[in-house]
């Protein structure tokens, strides 16, 4: 496996997708640093470069949603988006225009409901004719480290986002909770709080595209990969049910998502169809992100074998790399799990069954008739096995949904069944007329 870009040599090499689709970074943009509550705060109309000033929100505006700042990240020409597109190895055919990019920061709150901030990347195109542009959200997969985040870094997360743009479309790409700039450590596959952070990305992002000469169209497309296109699904649920009236759901198309843990992703680390080092990976980032939320263990020696009881919970605290959380982890879940956790994650029960069955219920809705939905996935992939995607296809069908679910192939690994699934969902989404 390829290791990460910048990994010292020697280093425990680093599964391929957490290299490419969670933590490649190559190299972050110059951006000035966000500001944590502005008075006020200055910044440019994407299309003609003009000052805006814009004031902060009234106290009676400091709810869910509320814009705190907006921090330019960058403009880029046509010609860049496509050559930091095809770094990244996406396809490019859809770029039209240039992009500015922009870091929100906004107002949010925890798992548990307490106030908090996160942050995110929003991308306008520059120039063209309309500025009534329709919004796709974008979704990230497995990302340990904040500084990774889509509004941090030059990433595969960006670069897709910024492509999206560059067609014609408002991008935003959600840091969530813990990552970016956001507060504390990431809520790892608490669908939930991803939800929560995202939808009021959106409110934010519907203050700030004025701001930026643009408005958003109501109509919102959701797309997302691996942890994303777990997010992705329940994003949608919630802007079906109606959870912000300024937004309705228009299309839904998540990459590789693990939508079924009970019943494919938690035995494929057990039975050999995921990489037993992103397994390693996965769970431990997991265990240790859901016991913040729903107790499973007092003492991590209860659940890691020594020496990882006494590091693995310090590794994921949103300031490790993978690259470097891999090199101190084993490389079987038999050396990373005492046998009493071994045993209980092969059947699970009690609160761990219900930590995993709260995230299995994504596809357990009926998105109204105009909604596309395509699920990507892919054969080949061994980190987040087709199963899932099977799983969540048959929940829709019970709901009379018939979802259309694309097999990227048995040569396809994790990221690259995201490579091939970019080029139909660039071409499918919206853009401004």
């Amino acid at each position: 496996m390829p290791a990460e870009a910048g990994t010292p040599r020697g280093q425990r090499r680093v599964p391929r997708a957490l290299v490419a689709g969670a933590a490649l970074v190559l190299a972050a943009l110059t951006t000035a640093p966000a500001l944590a509550a502005p008075a006020a705060f200055t910044t440019q109309r994407a299309e003609s470069g003009e000052s805006v000033h814009a004031v902060a929100a009234p106290r009676s505006g400091q709810g869910r949603g509320t814009l705190l700042s907006l921090t330019p990240l960058g403009r880029q020409s046509r010609a860049e988006v496509i050559g930091q597109a095809q770094k990244q190895g996406l396809e490019t055919g859809t770029a039209r225009h240039g992009v500015a990019a922009y870091r929100l920061t906004y107002r949010t709150i925890t798992p548990d409901g307490r106030p908090t901030t996160a942050s995110g990347l929003l991308a306008l195109p520059t120039g063209g004719d309309s500025r009534h542009l329709p919004p796709v959200v974008h979704t990230h997969g497995t990302l340990a480290y904040r500084g990774y985040a889509p509004s941090m870094a030059d990433g595969p997360d960006r670069a897709v986002s910024v492509l999206y743009a560059s067609a014609g479309r408002v991008a935003l790409a959600p840091d969530y909770l813990g990552l970016g700039t956001s507060p504390g450590r990431h809520p790892y596959m608490d669908a939930r709080s991803s939800v929560s952070a995202s939808l009021d990305m959106l409110r934010a992002a519907h203050s700030a595209a004025p701001k930026l000469g643009a408005t958003l169209d109501r109509t919102v497309s959701v797309t997302g990969f691996s942890q994303g296109g777990q997010v992705a699904m329940a994003l949608g649920r919630e802007l079906h049910r109606g959870a912000d009236p300024r937004f309705r759901l228009g299309m839904l198309a998540p990459v590789g998502g693990p939508y079924d843990l009970v019943g494919a992703e938690l035995p494929g680390m057990f039975d050999g169809r995921i990489d037993p080092r992103s397994a390693v990976f996965y769970l431990s980032f997991f265990l240790t992100a859901q016991n913040r939320l729903h107790p499973l263990y007092n003492d991590p020696a209860e659940v890691f074998r020594a020496p990882y009881a006494d590091r693995v919970e310090d590794l994921f605290d949103s300031e490790h790399p993978a690259e470097d959380i891999a090199g101190k982890l084993p490389e079987r879940l038999e050396d990373l799990l005492t046998d009493t956790w071994y045993r209980k994650l092969r059947h699970p029960s009690g609160a761990l069954l219900e930590a995993l069955r709260v995230n299995d219920r994504t596809c357990d809705w009926k998105p109204g008739r105009g909604v596309r939905i395509t699920l990507y996935s892919a054969t080949g992939d061994r980190d987040v096995p087709i199963a899932n995607t099977r799983s969540c296809a048959r929940q829709l069908t019970g709901h009379g949904v018939r979802a259309k679910a694309v097999d990227q192939g048995a040569d396809a690994d994790h990221y690259v069944s995201f490579l091939r699934s970019q080029p139909s969902i660039a071409r499918t989404l919206p853009v401004a007329r």
